[in-house]
């Protein structure tokens, strides 16, 4: 007998908030009167060292590439009873709860009625999840590589957290590495100390299934660091050997994003991790000219657009919106959030798939939004240009990655104006087949 709605989740709910009965939960599809976000929810019961907590792993609805899946570990009372509530108010479609005593499925009918089944299990009681003894690394904790950097428990779960993004992007950047009977050529752009650049080089040439040669170059404006960091790299093994004309392996130079020269061949992967306001807008542009088949940039300070939206005064925005922009620290978080979509925006009109996504937990770093793009052969969606030139007019602002890439943007503007298919870049060329 179909309940209504409220009712059925109303059911599910003490399952869910129970670790020592609940067994795992998926929440999935949608129902006729919306699209949950997150596309998909996992809960299970987890033992911490600090005891047992549930563990939440949700998948966020997006375009391709898709995002990594989130996962966060919930501690008992207010802040699990918060994310529980929050995933029994979304419109999912289905609910599994299993326990340890039986399994409940939820079915959201078309009338948006809940459709309860309930089945009695045979199920020893299960103990939950040792977290910390199968917990998978892309590259072990353990390591010889973090004594080396002395990174610490933050650094290692950042680094964890970077190379499963890495994972999602880099594959045609090997394959058409391997097309082409060369290494993987890697750029990391204001590398600093270096960590995940270190990390990357590790991961690709040793910890994934089929390894490639790689040749990756670090480049930072001190010249102190690139040291630095070429001494690490000789003390690691990654450093290229002297007899190696192809430059397989680690090397640090010093200088700027915007003068920066790999030197001869193609690039295929470019990183910008917290590079400070236009640092990272530099970074994307020199990533977009030298057509890279992946990127991956996690920005830092938004200190341009903030300029912006402070010097137009209260006249900066929509009218309905002009409220946002009242208040200094609101006004700072908001040029945060529309840099980084104007930035997306901009990577997808150049002929890359572009999504924003957390990469870290905000516990670990503030700075945790990572764009990642990939270069694709779909043609531009004149939609998307319609919706970035209205951004930047609604705001009155002018992003310094246009700035920058002005005389590639411009032929898919006027392309619009004439009512054209956008034209395909030549970068376009190097996506593998």
């Amino acid at each position: 007998m179909p309940l209504p709605l409220p009712e059925g989740l109303a059911e599910l709910r003490p399952l869910l908030l129970d670790p020592g009965r609940l067994v795992r939960a998926i929440a999935a599809g949608h129902t006729r009167r919306g699209r949950p976000d997150p596309a998909r929810a996992e809960l299970r019961a987890v033992d911490l060292r600090g005891g047992r907590c549930l563990q939440m792993v949700t998948w966020a609805a997006g375009e391709d590439p898709s995002p990594a899946p989130l996962t966060r570990n919930l501690a008992p009372g207010d802040e699990t009873r918060t994310a529980v509530d929050g995933l029994l108010a979304q419109p999912f479609g289905n609910w599994h709860v299993e326990t340890v005593e039986s399994t409940v499925q939820l079915r959201v009918t078309k009338r948006g009625q809940a459709q309860v089944h309930t089945t009695r299990t045979s199920r020893r009681r299960v103990q939950p999840a040792a977290h910390d003894r199968q917990a998978l690394h892309l590259l072990d904790p353990g390591d010889p590589l973090f004594t080396v950097l002395g990174a610490g428990a933050d650094k290692r779960r950042q680094v964890d957290a970077f190379l499963r993004q890495l994972a999602q992007v880099v594959g045609p950047a090997v394959r058409a590495a391997r097309s082409a009977g060369r290494p993987l050529r890697v750029v990391d752009l204001g590398c600093g100390n270096a960590y995940l650049t270190f990390a990357a080089h590790q991961w690709l040439t040793r910890g994934t299934p089929d390894p490639v040669p790689v040749r990756t170059l670090g480049i930072d404006r001190r010249p102190e660091q690139a040291e630095r960091n070429t001494a690490l790299a000789r003390r690691l093994g990654f450093a290229p050997a002297a007899e190696q004309d192809d430059g397989i392996g680690l090397t640090f130079v010093p200088g700027t994003i915007e003068h920066s020269d790999p030197g001869p061949g193609e690039v295929d992967l470019v990183l910008a991790l917290h590079a400070c306001d236009t640092a990272t807008d530099e970074a994307l542009a020199r990533a977009v000219r030298w057509g890279a088949l992946a990127v991956l940039a996690a920005p830092c300070c938004h200190h341009d657009l903030q300029r912006q939206l402070a010097s137009a005064g209260r006249d900066a925005g929509p009218p309905a919106h002009r409220a946002v922009l009242r208040h200094a620290i609101l006004r700072e978080r908001f040029a945060d959030v529309l840099t980084d979509a104007l930035r997306s925006s901009l990577l997808t009109l150049l002929g890359y798939r572009a999504a924003v996504v957390e990469f870290v937990d905000s516990r670990h770093t503030p700075r945790n939004a990572l764009i990642r793009a990939v270069l694709s052969p779909a043609r531009v969606d004149p939609r998307r240009v319609h919706e970035y030139l209205e951004l930047i007019e609604q705001w009155s602002v002018e992003p310094a990655l246009a700035r920058l890439l002005v005389d590639d943007l411009e032929p898919v503007l006027a392309a619009h104006r004439a009512g054209r298919p956008s034209p395909d870049p030549d970068r376009a060329q190097r996506i593998p087949r």
